[in-house]
């Protein structure tokens, strides 16, 4: 700026200079860029100094081209040299240099240190850092990880940094800021491992908020450091506007204290601040923000706008675009092969040429089989042949079964079962089968239970009624046997007669004996097999005409002439392999050498040397096999291929085989090969061979080549191009059609109409030398082998009938046909298709390119969001770091977007040898796909870019206009529908006890009148009565403590007692102790002796907050609070006075205090909220009094009765159940702690069977450890004589929706026991009122005299309407719906109304609102250490905006809607059923729609059997899922593409990040609810210690 400023520029050059800046700061050039055309803009400005030397900027392209390039064409890599080619590799490192200009990048996954091996360990700079540049981490308000990262780049090598984690953390900038330059993403921050290291190791102090990990239930009812986030977290920026300066949005919490507390130290991080003001710290949370960074630009452009008002949610459509290529030339015509002619003295059949041969010719050599090992090799003559075929087809017929009854029978199909290292076995099975007149079908050898493929190949063979199985004497010996000897039954597979051909096996025919001979017919000859794109098994039924038809075929084109000699590396059994050197050498007597692909393995170059040494004319090879010769040839002296007139490329329709043949056509030209010999050839089980290349002995015709525009042909446009530009593909021709035959492009999909000749389409072709069926299947069989073309005009283009091929491609200049590729690996994305092959090439030219081990690398789609998604799988070389994972990972992703303009959605590397192979070795393509779809794939390294992928989103709608105050308001009619509300039935006649205002006189009179009633039964952990308590007893005990508190505590009326107690009498003693003394109880939650320093801070909060001026605790707390690890978390100075009951005064108190106001305070109730809020409400005397009487009336709770109860006892209904309702209405409660469920899970069931209970409360979590562990022990429990039959009710007690399968599990896993389904009921309560609804289930004849009303209803909503606030009932069943059971009924003298939580007005029935609720037992208010009790009256006297206006409501904070049943209750009034639906704090607005967590939670944890738990919340607009892994930790990446495709398919949601962590994590407080903010907050403050972090880009 100095130098801009001292210098006389002009204005405009001024203004560019400013432009300049301005793309700087935004990210739209680099920094090299920026300083590049700045210095120009300057240069002609600047002073030029004598003798200074002038820099030429050197581009890396232009430096080393040359040398690069001649790098690349020496480099023997191990990829598959089926896609190599320097200029398609050159247009990868072009788009990748074009790519790293833009500054972006890929977040490195964070992975535990025991799943990652020895790679560079990288920490951000501290923010304390001396350097300015650094040091602005903290201090400016932009993206500051770019600051640092130039920063580090301008320091000096040697700069010390105080605040450095490692010594050499300039060097780890360097290198850094090195990956940032090339890497592919969107953040501006580099893929780096950052892993765990202990404090000490890394030797920094950190200063972040408290946070632990939260195991259990007991230790997390507490909050999080950050309890109150609008103080500690400043609201993170909008990552979905596009302003260029995004204001940061408020983030409201119903939370009342509000703690500023110094953030405590903890663990091992660093405390950042992003650039947005949010501290985060260490690797989890820096790395948040980069992605929120980095999508405030999304990539590709927003999607149009646009709203529909309806119910059902529209997935963005794409628009036709008019300016797409489109085919504009005139229709494709039939082209026609030449004449076929008629070979002189050719066989009527092939076992007529092989009669022929094997008696004029017994010794001529037919087959040579070559072994990897020393052995010699072993030739079959065609006598040979001929003898062990005619003997195996006697044995055949006249050797299985009996003389009346055989087994085989002249058409039947029998199973060809023989290693590909015995060519010869196969060779005389095939002919014996077909002098048998049986139909030979040839398989692979299922080498285990479980082989790749092995189930669908079973259904083949048992669509095909395959009984019999021919193998040889070594094959079966190697086959997988049972105990008693006998070949394993594979599974899917028919049962087997295995017969074994070796001619020691079989009985010599009799002389007179020979086969019957025919001429070729219409009868079946072989079943070839074919795996199709989804796996499943197909066979293709080949005539005799056909096979003898195709065999003189391919020896007119082939040119092959009596006792030549030909090289097969190909698979015999089936293809190409099977063509020419089973069937067309038969005819044609020629000598096959057969290299087998075990030898191929231990030496490459095997086939080239049998070339040299037959001096073989021709050679049937695949790219593969030129690849791995090219790997292997190291100055081969002694190799002559000049014998060689056909080099035949079985996968020549591969658009990627011409760099193949190519670069071996370069290097081994010197040896005598020439180029006219390579004839590369296109075929397919269906149409067999389509094209073969002649042969052009002493030709100078060159081979056709077209260069085509990758992008046009993804449209289905073929425009040819200049091989200059970066997405071009160059195919190459694979001859005319076949003689004899017609062939033409269709289009692929739809009525066959032939294609435009600039047009890809599929080539058919009619022949006698096709297929004719899929054995079996008609339908599918008239789909493929009866096409008839239509034109234009819908006319038929020919008489015949045609073949689908399979192949796509079109008909070039001169009728030759060039095939681009096939259906199996078309992927349609977006409108567009793409082929695997391209997508394979273009992945494997990405630098390093040794990087994939052997070449393994699969790519195929998947199916989400109605639309194909593409997946890349690739086996890594063993040596591979993570870093270089990533960084070849992100350089695949952008060569691909680059050339092929598409993205992809899953990159996948697993460790080497570990995909499921061919028998020859290849990647099995449906099994790996199968994995990748169940989870089960086990990558060592996964990338999900689903921001760039998915672009048909549903939009928001716009939301309706709710009921608002100038809404017409008829009688009880809001927008014309019944106003949503509900009330209990009115308190009934006044029983004797409720005379009295007060707990404490209702206690006080129950002494007098009833002093020997047991009023509590407390059960211990090994299932006895541990203690009870009388209404005496209760008194007695309760006055000592009175006389505690007066005498040594001296307090005063009004005083709040903290009463920290394990769940059992002494908290109920304490709290009407306290009643008794007039001071106000709050009971407090003990500390955990085994997780003090984390338990401990959350019990010193509530102290703080709720003021209490004493502790009323155990000796044994007591001690535990004065220990030396509790003095460490909270100093025991700091602590109030402290009241030990153990030791309790002799005398009684003398006078006990009597409240003079109603509405005086009774007592506190703390509790943490699920949104992780610390929220105390005052709950008064009068309040209290009405809630038991409520609760009482719907229960029906008298002194007779016995009720169980396994609860929380310290807030809620859970405390009101625990400690108040047995003195106010006297029934017998059995306490079971829910802390001694975790030793005896069978407790709380076993307790109200013996005890013959009949009414017992209960949670979901002891719900949920019930289902969980006594899922298996139902049988041993009941031969231990549990038995609920007598159990008529058991209420859940919760304040959340109902869990409708979890509580269905329950019923359904303790039928067995007794436990009848309708006696499994629900109650909700809240904050503001702890019970709003009750519903016991009444069975028997109570239950027609009870007020329990009728069975809770269950419903089913349309998630997809929630989602915009409406509730629209669906059957069950439907997509996207959602069971919603009743909460319960409305308790006495409750009234509940549905209103708009925006407007305040009332809402219609069925609608979803906030439930207000008015009732005497309503909480007076929340109680706040400051004072501020008005912070939110809001929630304790909010009033109607219109209507009835006068009366005073409390706000739940649940959204929920109210709907009016058929079913009468007691009273003879309809029904009315509330149902909750969700916390308003929970709800997530993401892309304008609002989600309840616990709804795509459910999807989550169905999306893998290894998910036990899952919780999910936001982060800004980033949607951040964390799930509990049950399982090893190698298996968590599995994880990540099944959460987020079952996320994308239910909700239309994109995940930002997924969080794998161990069992126990996420913090679930004593009710069972998730505390999801907990969670959020100690991700963001990196406290979780997860297995995996994946960020989804």
């Amino acid at each position: 700026m100095a130098d801009r400023d001292s210098l006389p520029l002009p204005l405009e050059v001024r203004a560019r200079l400013a432009e300049l800046e301005l793309e700087l700061s935004e990210g739209d050039i680099t920094q090299k860029g920026y300083e590049k055309k700045r210095s120009k803009l300057l240069q002609a400005y600047l002073p030029h100094t004598p003798g200074a030397e002038r820099r030429v900027p050197v581009t890396p392209s232009s430096s080393s081209s040359s040398s690069s390039r001649y790098q690349r064409r020496r480099s023997t890599g191990t990829r598959d040299e089926r896609y190599r080619s320097d200029v398609h590799s050159e247009a990868v490192q072009a788009a990748l240099e074009r790519h790293s200009e833009r500054k972006m990048a890929v977040l490195l996954p964070s992975k535990r240190r025991s799943l990652i091996g020895q790679t560079s360990t990288y920490t951000p700079p501290d923010s304390s850092s001396g350097s300015d540049a650094e040091g602005s981490l903290g201090r400016t308000g932009g993206v500051s990880v770019d600051s640092w990262i130039r920063g580090a780049l301008h320091c000096s090598p040697s700069t010390s940094s105080s605040s450095s984690s490692h010594s050499n953390s300039s060097a780890n900038a360097v290198r850094f800021a090195e990956t940032n330059k090339h890497s592919y993403g969107i953040g501006p921050m580099s893929h780096l491992s950052l892993k765990r290291r202990g404090l000490k190791e890394m030797g920094v102090s950190a200063e972040i908020g408290v946070g632990i990990r939260h195991s259990s239930d007991y230790q997390s009812d507490r909050p999080w450091s950050s309890l109150d986030s609008e103080d500690s977290l400043s609201a993170p920026p909008d990552i979905t506007s596009y302003m260029p300066d995004p204001t940061p949005i408020s983030m409201q919490r119903p939370q009342v204290t509000m703690i500023t507390k110094p953030p405590p130290k903890y663990g091992n991080a660093e405390l950042m601040e992003t650039g947005d003001g949010v501290p985060v710290s260490s690797r989890v949370s820096a790395k948040i923000q980069q992605l929120v960074n980095t999508l405030k630009r999304p990539k590709r452009k927003p999607l149009r706008e646009f709203f529909v008002e309806d119910f059902e949610e529209l997935l963005e459509v794409q628009q036709p675009d008019p300016s797409l290529p489109r085919p504009e030339r005139e229709e494709s015509t039939l082209i026609q092969g030449e004449d076929l002619d008629r070979l002189k003295n050719c066989p009527a059949s092939l076992e007529a040429a092989l009669l022929r041969w094997g008696t004029i010719a017994p010794k001529a050599p037919c087959l040579t089989t070559t072994h990897s090992n020393a052995k010699q090799p072993y030739t079959l003559t065609y006598g040979k042949l001929w003898s062990k075929s005619l003997k195996l087809a006697y044995n055949l017929l006249h050797k299985l079964g009996t003389k009346q009854e055989p087994i085989i029978h002249p058409g039947d199909r029998v199973a060809l079962v023989y290693p590909n290292n015995d060519p010869a076995a196969f060779v005389v099975a095939f002919y014996g089968c077909l002098l048998a007149e049986v139909v030979p079908v040839p398989i692979e050898v299922p080498l285990t239970k479980k082989d790749a493929g092995s189930q669908q190949i079973g259904f083949l063979l048992g669509s095909c009624g395959v009984a019999i199985a021919l193998t040889s004497d070594a094959c079966h010996k190697g086959l997988p046997k049972s105990t008693s000897g006998d070949v394993m039954q594979f599974k899917g597979w028919p049962k087997l007669l295995w017969v074994l051909t070796d001619s020691k096996h079989l009985s010599k025919p009799p002389r007179e004996w020979f086969p019957l001979i025919k001429d070729a017919n219409n009868d079946t000859a072989y079943i070839e097999y074919k795996t199709s794109k989804d796996g499943s098994v197909l066979g293709t039924t080949v005539t005799r005409m056909a096979m003898l038809t195709h065999c003189q075929t391919l020896t007119h084109t082939c040119g092959y002439s009596e006792a030549e000699t030909m090289v097969n590396v190909l698979d015999f059994k089936k293809g190409i392999g099977l063509w020419h050197s089973v069937q067309a050498s038969v005819l044609n007597m020629l000598h096959v050498v057969s290299v087998p692909y075990a030898l191929m393995k231990v030496n490459p170059l095997s086939w080239i040397q049998k070339v040299s040494q037959y001096k073989a004319k021709v050679a049937c090879v695949k790219s593969r096999d030129l690849h791995w010769a090219l790997i292997a040839q190291k100055d081969q002296t002694d190799t002559n291929m000049s014998s060689l007139r056909m080099l035949l490329i079985a996968d020549g329709s591969n658009p990627w085989s011409i760099s193949s043949c190519d670069a071996f056509l370069n290097v081994f030209q010197n040896m005598g090969l020439r180029s006219e010999v390579i004839c590369p050839c296109a075929g397919s089980p269906e149409a067999l061979t389509v094209a073969v290349r002649r042969p052009q002995e002493g030709s100078s015709k060159p081979a056709g080549r077209g260069v085509l525009s990758m992008t046009n042909l993804s449209h289905g446009v073929i425009r040819v191009d200049t091989g200059e530009k970066l997405s071009v593909l160059t195919l190459q021709d694979v001859g005319t059609a076949m003689p004899g035959a017609m062939v033409c492009v269709v289009k692929p999909e739809g009525v066959p109409q032939l294609c435009k000749t600039d047009e890809i389409g599929e080539i058919c072709m009619s022949s006698v030398a096709t297929g004719t069926s899929y054995y079996g299947l008609t339908g599918m069989s008239k789909n493929t082998f009866e096409v008839c073309p239509v034109s234009c005009d819908g006319g038929l283009v020919s008489d015949c009938v045609f073949v689908r091929s399979g192949l796509l491609g079109f008909v070039g200049p001169s009728g030759m046909i060039f095939v681009s590729g096939t259906l199996e690996g078309l992927m349609q994305v977006g409108g567009r298709k793409h082929n695997a092959d391209d997508i394979i090439a273009t992945a494997l030219a990405v630098e390093p390119m040794k990087f994939i081990y052997r070449g393994r690398i699969v790519v195929f789609s998947v199916n989400v969001l109605y639309d194909e998604r593409i997946v890349l799988v690739a086996e890594q070389r063993p040596d591979s770091t993570e870093e270089e994972s990533y960084q070849w990972m992100s350089r695949v992703l952008q060569a691909i977007d680059g050339i092929h303009q598409v993205g992809v959605y899953c990159l996948a590397l697993v460790p080497a040898n570990t995909l499921p192979k061919t028998p020859l070795g290849g990647i099995h393509l449906s099994e790996t796909k199968q994995l990748f779809l169940e989870g089960a794939l086990h990558p060592c390294s996964i990338l999900m870019c689903p921001h760039s992928c998915i672009t048909n989103l549903p939009k928001p709608r716009q939301k309706q206009p709710e009921v608002g105050p100038a809404s017409v308001m008829v009688g009880n009619l809001v927008a014309g529908k019944r106003m949503a509300q509900a009330s209990g039935r009115d308190f009934s006649h006044i029983d004797d006890n409720e005379q009295f205002l007060f707990l404490s006189e209702v206690l006080q009179w129950r002494a007098q009148t009833t002093p020997d009633h047991i009023l509590y039964t407390l059960i211990n952990s090994r299932g006895t009565i541990g203690s009870s308590l009388t209404c005496l007893q209760l008194h007695k005990r309760a006055e000592k403590i009175a006389t505690l508190l007066y005498e040594r505590g001296q307090l005063r009326d009004g005083d709040h007692v903290a009463l920290v107690f394990p769940p059992g009498l002494d908290l109920i003693t304490a709290f009407y102790g306290c009643l008794y003394a007039g001071c106000i109880p709050i009971t407090v939650r003990p500390p955990h002796s085994q997780n003090i320093s984390t338990t401990l801070p959350t019990v010193k909060m509530i102290l703080e907050v709720s003021r209490s001026v004493y502790v009323m605790t155990t000796q044994a707390i007591s001690k535990l609070l004065r220990s030396r690890d509790a003095s460490v978390a909270v100093d025991f100075k700091s602590w109030p006075p402290i009241l030990e009951t153990d030791d309790l005064p002799k005398r009684r108190c003398p006078l006990l205090y009597k409240p003079c106001d109603p509405d005086s305070l009774a007592y506190l109730d703390f509790s943490v909220s699920t949104t992780g809020m610390l929220a105390g409400v005052k709950m008064s005397h009068s309040a209290t009094s009405a809630l038991c009487r409520s609760v009482k009336l719907q229960c029906e709770l008298y002194p007779s009765r016995e009720v169980a109860v396994c609860l929380d006892p310290y807030c809620g209904l859970g405390f009101v159940l625990w400690c108040l309702c047995s003195v106010y209405a006297g029934q017998q409660s059995v306490l079971i702690s829910p802390m001694d469920l975790e030793v005896n899970p069978a407790l709380w069931l076993q307790s109200v069977s013996q005890l013959k209970v009949r009414d017992t409360f209960c949670s979901y979590s002891v719900m949920e450890l019930c289902t969980r562990s006594l899922s298996s022990l139902t049988d041993s429990l009941k031969a231990r004589g549990l038995d609920l039959t007598r159990v008529r009710s058991c209420v859940v007690v919760a304040e959340e929706r109902p869990r409708v399968s979890l509580t269905q599990s329950f019923c359904k896993l303790f039928k067995d026991v007794g436990l009848h389904p309708r006696a499994v009921s629900t109650a909700f309560g809240c904050r503001v009122n702890l019970a709003i609804c009750l519903q016991p289930h009444r069975l028997g004849k109570l239950a027609e005299q009870g007020t329990s009303g009728p069975d809770p209803t269950t419903v089913y909503v349309d998630m997809r309407a929630l989602r915009h606030d409406r509730v629209r009932l669906v059957e069950r069943g439907s997509p996207h719906s959602l069971p919603l059971m009743e909460s319960g009924k409305i308790l006495p003298g409750v009234r509940i109304i549905i209103a708009n939580p925006e407007t305040k007005g009332p809402i219609g029935d069925s609608h979803l609102g906030e439930i207000w609720v008015h009732s005497p037992q309503n909480a007076s208010g929340y109680f706040t250490v400051f004072g501020e009790e008005n912070v939110r009256s809001d929630h304790f006297g909010a009033r109607l905006s219109f209507g009835d206006t006068q009366t005073g409501w409390a706000r739940t904070g649940y959204l929920g809607f109210l709907r009016r049943t058929d079913l009468t209750d007691a009273s003879g009034e309809r029904h009315d059923a509330l149902y909750v639906v969700g916390a308003l704090d929970e709800v997530m607005e993401l892309r304008g729609m609002k989600y309840h967590p616990i709804d795509i939670e459910t999807s989550i944890i169905r999306a893998h059997r290894n998910i036990t738990e899952c919780a999910v919340f936001t982060w800004t607009n980033l949607l951040v899922v964390v799930v509990e892994l049950d399982g090893s930790e190698q298996d968590a990446l599995d994880l990540v593409p099944m959460v987020t495709n079952v996320v994308l398919e239910e909700h239309y949601l994109i995940v930002g990040v997924v969080v794998v962590v161990d069992s126990g994590v996420i913090p679930i407080n004593s009710r069972g609810e998730k505390q999801r903010m907990h969670l959020r907050d100690g991700f963001l403050a990196d406290q979780l210690d997860p297995i995996y972090v994946a960020y989804n880009m």
